[in-house]
């Protein structure tokens, strides 16, 4: 089993459990990518086991602060019931959601979605890259699905010295999907989406401001960044007379405009625009704008209520 020896002092955000070591933290040692190594204190003490990435400034990733663990495909088999077990426990009303979130779940650089009978991941360190067999069969096993598509395709994984990779690795199927949320029906596409298709952390703020528009009253909402409409369909829900959803993305703005159609609702109560005109910049007839810059730059929900 090969070594990382960390320099004198450094091993106190290990002590804290958290998960990363960065390159001027090494004092000696190494290993291939993804190859799991013995990190050890400056004085020889065992602190982690860890996944290796030798082109990265995080160099290393912790996989089990116990010494006693064995980094194998049962241990990734564990992790992955753990995290299952962990959202069975919550409500969640879809049929989509975050299966395993990272670090959060002992798991460094993978996601994994689940929409419907799919699931999607990506593997974004070079541990999970080199353990991508083994998580991939864990994931089907515990999940009973045949499907899982590979979004892969994140900027971060050049940091890892591995190469963008998108597609099937188990099963084949169609990337348009239609996931159900809320009592609504949202349409997405896993191969060309934003993150792994559909922006599932939103899935309260959409639900809550379908609530603002009812409790408001609010008969006219300009929804700005709109990304494929799911704010929209959720004003239309809370009784929204019309809302103008924009967007510099065709594609996006079309796939708004299906998911619109697709809770039947009328296509007179919406409009759909691909660029912010003068006449819309200053939104005189539009008591609720939803601002919701969506992709790499994410700022959040901020919503105004004109007086």
């Amino acid at each position: 089993m090969k070594t990382l020896r960390l320099r004198e002092g450094k091993e106190r955000s290990l002590l804290r459990k958290h998960p990363w070591i960065f390159e001027s933290s090494i004092a000696k040692g190494g290993g291939d990518s993804g190859e799991t190594v013995r990190v050890e204190g400056h004085a020889g003490q065992f602190l982690g086991w860890a996944a290796f990435s030798p082109q990265s400034r995080i160099r290393a990733r912790i996989w089990s602060f116990e010494e006693g663990d064995r980094i194998d495909a049962a241990f990734f088999t564990a992790r992955i019931r753990s995290a299952m077990e962990a959202r069975a426990r919550l409500a969640i009303d879809s049929d989509s959601l975050r299966l395993v979130h990272g670090e959060s779940d002992g798991l460094p650089g993978l996601i994994v979605d689940r929409y419907g009978d799919t699931l999607v991941a990506q593997f974004g360190s070079a541990g999970c890259e080199r353990w991508k067999e083994a998580i991939t069969d864990a994931l089907l096993a515990h999940t009973s699905l045949q499907k899982i598509y590979e979004r892969s395709d994140a900027s971060s994984r050049g940091l890892e010295g591995l190469d963008t990779k998108v597609g099937w690795i188990r099963g084949q199927g169609d990337t348009a999907l239609v996931l159900r949320e809320h009592g609504w029906q949202l349409g997405l596409d896993i191969a060309q989406g934003h993150k792994t298709g559909y922006y599932l952390d939103q899935r309260d703020s959409r639900l809550r401001f379908a609530h603002y528009v009812q409790r408001l009253q609010s008969q006219r909402v300009l929804n700005c960044f709109c990304y494929t409409g799911g704010f929209s369909v959720a004003a239309l829900s809370g009784g929204a007379a019309h809302v103008t959803s924009i967007d510099s993305s065709a594609p996006a703005l079309a796939l708004a405009a299906s998911n619109v159609a697709r809770n039947r609702f009328a296509a007179e109560r919406a409009e759909f625009i691909g660029f912010i005109s003068e006449r819309l910049g200053a939104a005189p007839d539009h008591p609720m704008t939803l601002s919701f810059p969506e992709g790499e730059y994410l700022k959040g929900l901020v919503v105004v209520r004109k007086a």
